[in-house]
C-alpha cells in the first residue's frame, strides 16, 4: 500500500515549514534513515529522515515551498516491492480513504515539553490507511522511531512487551505513555489544551507598514523570526509581567571561577561567568520552590527538579537549549554541555528535545555591555533571569565605602504563578549564592 509522507513537526512549536530542499528525486530507492530532505522550521533548518524502505513514487510539494501545514502529504513511498508507477496511481484513492489525512488535518502530537507546542516524533512518516495498533516486532527486531527508543531506554521499558500504533506497527512516544509511564512534564503537557482554550482571542494583525521612500532593501522573514514575534507578543500580551531587580557583588565568583580553572585546565573545561550563574539559578530554584513551577489551565505544575533554559543568539533569531537538572550537576559538566550545546544551535543542528521543555530560563546580555535589562518570559514558563555585565562600582564593604565588580540581575514573573515575595526570596536566594558561591557546591 503507498505511504504518504508527511510535512513532521520538526520543533516545538512549528505549524507550518518550508520544504527548503529535496535529496532525493522520483524513482530514487531508500532505506530507513535516509535523509529525504531539509525543511526549514521555526527553529533551524533540519534534515527529514526516512523511516520505512520503498521508492519515491510522487514528489507532491516541490522545493522552496513556503507554508507546508504540518501533518500534509509532500510525497508518496511506494512500500518494498511495490510497483512505484502503480503507487503514483494509486495515491487519490488511497487519501480519500484516509480519515487522518483529511483536509490536511495536522497529525496527533507525539510529545510536549512542559506544556509548550506540539512536537512530533521526527521523523512522521504516516501510512494513507487508518491502521488499528499492530504488533511492532517484525523479523526478529522491535519497530520503533529514535525518540521512542531512547525515552524507554532511560525509562526502563521493554519495547517487546508494546504494540505500535505508528506507521507498519511502529513504536511511538504516544505508546510509551500508554505503557503507564507517566512524568512531570507529560503531566504538565496533557493540561495544556484546557489552557489554550482559555486564553484570549489573538488580535488581528496590523495593517502593512507604509515604507519611506528611502533607498532600502526587504528581506523576507524566516519562520523562526515569525515565530519569536508571535510567541513575545503573545506573552506581553497575556502574561502578566512583574519586574525583581537585585545588584549582586560578583568579586567571591570571580575569585572561585579563577581557581577552579587553574585546577580544570587539564581536563580541557573552562568555566564562564554564565556557567555558574546556570547553576546558582538552577540551586536557587530548588531553594525556592514556588518560583520553579508554570500555569496550565486551572492547574499550578511545581518541577521537581530546574532545568535551565539558556538564550543563545544565533544567525537567524534566538534559541533557548536546556540544561536538564542543572541544579544537581557540577559545574565542570555544565560548562561542557552548554559549550556543546551552543555550539550546535549555531550550525542548527540541535534536536527538537534538546530545546523543547525547561523550568526557567537565563538570557545574559552582560558581554555586550548592556547594565540592566527586563527580559520577555518563555511561556510556559513562569520567569526569566535577566544578567546584565559585571563592571566596577562603588560599593559599600564592611560599612565602609569601596570598589567592587558588581552586576544587576532582574527576574521576570509571571504574576498569575508567582506572588512578588517569592519572587523576591527568590532574587534574594540568586544574589546568596553568587556572593557566597562555595555554598551551591555543597
Amino acid at each position: 500500500m503507498p505511504i504518504e509522507l508527511k510535512m513532521p513537526a520538526l520543533s516545538p512549536t512549528m505549524e507550518e515549514g518550508t520544504l527548503a530542499k529535496w535529496l532525493v528525486k522520483e524513482g530514487d530507492t531508500v532505506a530507513s534513515g535516509d535523509i529525504l530532505a531539509e525543511i526549514e522550521t521555526d527553529k533551524a533548518t533540519m534534515e527529514f529522515e526516512a523511516v520505512d524502505e520503498g521508492t519515491i513514487a510522487q514528489i507532491l510539494v516541490p522545493e522552496g515551498t513556503d507554508g507546508v501545514k504540518v501533518g500534509a502529504a509532500i510525497a508518496i513511498l511506494a512500500a518494498e516491492g511495490e510497483d512505484a508507477a502503480a503507487a503514483k496511481q494509486a495515491r487519490p484513492a488511497a487519501a480519500a480513504s484516509a480519515p487522518a489525512a483529511a483536509a490536511g488535518q495536522a497529525l496527533p502530537p507525539e510529545e510536549k515539553g512542559y506544556g509548550a507546542s506540539p512536537v512530533e516524533d521526527a521523523p512522521v512518516i504516516a501510512k494513507a490507511e487508518a491502521a488499528a495498533p499492530a504488533p511492532a516486532r517484525a523479523e526478529g527486531r522491535v519497530k520503533a522511531s529514535p525518540l521512542a527508543r531512547r525515552l524507554a531506554e532511560q525509562q526502563g521499558i521493554d519495547l517487546a512487551s508494546l504494540s505500535g500504533s505508528g506507521p507498519n506497527g511502529r513504536i511511538v512516544k504516544a505508546d510509551l505513555a500508554k505503557g503507564g509511564t507517566a512524568t512531570a512534564p507529560a503531566a504538565a503537557a496533557a493540561s495544556q489544551p484546557a489552557a489554550a482554550a482559555s486564553a484570549p482571542a489573538a488580535a488581528p494583525a496590523p495593517s502593512p507598514a507604509v515604507i519611506p521612500d528611502v533607498p532600502h532593501e526587504i528581506a523576507k522573514l524566516s519562520n523562526m523570526r515569525k515565530t519569536i514575534a508571535r510567541r513575545l507578543t503573545e506573552s506581553k500580551q497575556q502574561v502578566p509581567h512583574i519586574y525583581l531587580t537585585v545588584d549582586i557583588r560578583l568579586d567571591a565568583l570571580l575569585a572561585l571561577r579563577g581557581d577552579l580553572n587553574a585546577g580544570l585546565a587539564a581536563r580541557g573545561v573552562k568555566l564562564s561567568v554564565n556557567d555558574m550563574l546556570i547553576k546558582a539559578l538552577a540551586v536557587a530554584l530548588i531553594e525556592v520552590p514556588a518560583c520553579n513551577v508554570m500555569l496550565a489551565g486551572d492547574q499550578l505544575v511545581s518541577f521537581k527538579r530546574a532545568d535551565i533554559s539558556v538564550a543563545v543568539s544565533i544567525p537567524n533569531g534566538l534559541i533557548t537549549p536546556v540544561v536538564t537538572g542543572a541544579d544537581t550537576k557540577s559545574l565542570s559538566a555544565i560548562a561542557t554541555e552548554v559549550k556543546d550545546l551552543a555550539g550546535r544551535a549555531r550550525e542548527g543542528k540541535l534536536k527538537p528535545e534538546e530545546y523543547a521543555g525547561g523550568t526557567a530560563s537565563l538570557s545574559n546580555m552582560g558581554m555586550y555591555g548592556i547594565k540592566q535589562f527586563e527580559a520577555v518570559i518563555n511561556p510556559p514558563q513562569a520567569m526569566i533571569m535577566a544578567i546584565g555585565a559585571g563592571e566596577k562600582r562603588p560599593y559599600v564593604v564592611d560599612d565602609a565605602l569601596g570598589v567592587a565588580t558588581v552586576m544587576s540581575a532582574t527576574g521576570s514573573f509571571d504574576h498569575r504563578a508567582i506572588d512578588g515575595a517569592d519572587g523576591a526570596q527568590l532574587m534574594a536566594a540568586f544574589k546568596r549564592l553568587v556572593e557566597n558561591p562555595l555554598a551551591m557546591l555543597a
